[in-house]
């Protein structure tokens, strides 16, 4: 039964529960998320130029985030396994922040859609990039984390206003 105000999470009692995708059309489903990290000049221009201790903090983000997207339903509560889920994680220097944006798609043929995973990989990769830096600037912000577009499924397409 459905709740009246469009709750899919909660029974009519409002309890937590799966939302049940069994007998939704399988259907290509795409969705591209992105934030961004803001840090001090020198912080970026030590990842640019390669001066961190840890390593390169873009490429190993970058992979971060594709295994973040991956553990999905593992990390959200009620979230769908998606098996067979293609994500994809690139991260850019923005010199006008500055910073780094993070941006990722998520691609699936399934019942379900594909947005968790795109924020997730998003929300990954950039805290894999604090993490890899925290010792040059605590003072990093993780800013922005939004949908920027999905594809497929019953409602349709949607865009941001990004």
């Amino acid at each position: 039964m459905v709740r009246k105000d469009g709750l899919t999470h909660l029974d009519v009692d409002g309890r937590a529960r799966m939302v049940d995708v069994a007998h939704k059309e399988v259907t290509a489903r795409t969705a591209v998320a992105r934030g961004n990290i803001v840090m001090d000049t020198a912080t970026l221009d030590a990842i640019v130029n390669g001066r961190t201790a840890k390593g390169d903090p873009i490429q190993i983000a970058e992979l971060a985030g594709v295994m973040g997207g991956k553990q999905t339903a593992s990390l959200i509560p009620l979230c769908h396994a998606l098996p067979g889920a293609s994500i994809d994680v690139q991260l850019e220097v923005d010199r006008n922040l500055p910073g780094i944006v993070a941006q990722a798609s998520a691609k699936i043929a399934g019942q379900t859609g594909v947005e968790m995973e795109a924020l997730t990989a998003v929300s990954v990769a950039l805290l894999t990039v604090y993490d890899m830096v925290k010792a040059i600037d605590r003072g990093m912000r993780i800013e922005g984390v939004r949908l920027v577009r999905k594809e497929g499924g019953a409602s349709g397409s949607w865009r941001g206003r990004d």
